[in-house]
Order: C-alpha cells, then sequence, then structure tokens
C-alpha cells in the first residue's frame, strides 16, 4: 500500500525487453533519495507498482534498481510508453507508522487518462479524459491517482467526460505532472472507497435488504 506523496523522481537508465516478449526489465536511477530499499520490496513507479529485483546499488549519490514488468503491465499502463531518460514518480510502501498524508493507494492502474489541457489563466490546472469505465468513480473533491501523485479532483465535467487537478507549486516542482503536455497519457487509479460503493451499487443493490 502506498500514500501517493512522492519522495524524488527517478530516470529509467535502460530497458532490456525479455526475447520472449513476456515482459521487460526496468533500471531506474535515483539521485539524493534516502530510501534503502530491500530486494523483494514494492515501490511504485508512477502509480505502478513493482518489485525490486535483487540488490539496489549505489554510486556516488545515486540508487539503481531492477524491475520487471510483465508484458500486461506494459500494455495497460504508460510503463510501455518511455524510454531510456523519461522521468518517473518513486514511492515506497507505507509502514504502519507512516503518515498517511495522501489517501490509500494499491499502486494498481485501472486505466490511462489523456491530457487534453494544461491551463495556468488562473493558478495551474491540467484537465485529463480517463476511460469511461472509471468515470463514475471520479468524484468533485474526492481523491485520485495521477502517475502515482494523490491529488484532489478539483472538477468534474460528466458531459465531456473529463475531470481536473488544481496543483501547488510544490507538487509541479517534486513530481513529474508539471512536465505533462497535452496528449500525454498518464496512469490513473481511483479511489478504494469510491470504486467499492460503485461496484456494490452496480452489482448488488438491486433487492439488497
Amino acid at each position: 500500500m502506498f500514500t501517493g506523496l512522492i519522495q524524488t523522481i527517478g530516470r529509467i537508465d535502460a530497458i532490456k525487453a525479455d526475447p520472449d516478449g513476456s515482459g521487460a526489465r526496468l533500471t531506474i536511477a535515483a539521485r539524493d533519495w534516502d530510501h534503502r530499499p530491500n530486494p523483494g520490496d514494492s515501490i511504485c513507479i508512477s502509480g505502478c507498482c513493482l518489485t525490486l529485483v535483487g540488490e539496489a546499488r549505489l554510486d556516488g549519490g545515486s540508487i539503481s534498481m531492477d524491475f520487471d514488468v510483465i508484458a500486461e503491465s506494459l500494455a495497460k499502463t504508460k510503463l510501455g510508453d518511455l524510454g531510456e531518460g523519461s522521468a518517473v514518480n518513486l514511492e515506497p510502501s507505507c509502514t504502519p507508522n507512516s503518515l498517511l498524508g495522501g489517501h490509500i493507494v494499491q499502486g494498481h492502474v485501472e486505466g490511462v487518462g489523456v491530457v487534453v489541457d494544461v491551463s495556468t489563466d488562473d493558478g495551474y490546472a491540467v484537465t485529463i479524459r480517463p476511460p469511461a469505465e472509471l468515470m463514475p468513480c471520479i468524484t468533485p473533491k474526492g481523491s485520485v491517482t495521477i502517475d502515482g501523485i494523490s491529488l484532489t479532483i478539483a472538477g468534474v465535467d460528466v458531459d465531456a467526460g473529463t475531470f481536473w487537478v488544481a496543483l501547488i507549486p510544490t507538487t509541479l516542482r517534486d513530481t513529474t505532472i508539471g512536465e505533462t503536455k497535452v496528449g500525454d497519457r498518464v496512469n490513473l487509479e481511483t479511489d478504494i472507497m469510491a470504486r467499492t460503493v460503485v461496484h456494490y451499487l452496480k452489482n448488488y443493490s438491486d433487492g439488497a435488504s
């Protein structure tokens, strides 16, 4: 489990595709990150929960980590869009004594949205069109995870099938969302509580006592 509070930005150093097409190994480097993961630890990579393969390697002020990604994850998240040098948001899994400053994030990407507008007219706002099936779980003033970042939904346009988030300077500086442009794809995970309610009402509410 994660909180959606990004600790640092990493860069993809290498992508090595499996010869049989079953996936790829990502090597990600992060500078000035004091977290020291152990083999098998879960790290949220731009919203995707991945498992550290082997030991993390230290090189001066940089830590280098390997992750195996299956073909389904590459196809159904934006990880398949990334290349060497791409920036990724990093967050280790939380512990029982972690501050839950964001919201409960599973690291299970539900779909990939598309950025349709970036506005700086009145603050900084990003508008996203998610897959249609996610819209019922996106609630004004509720929570959403965008590329692993816990954000509050500023507004929803049901007719247009979009929602937008307002961003503060700290988020723009300390995560990858400050580099987002119109047309970019982003990993999305809706709030687990909203998702549970929608699932129940859709599948079990008729005749419920």
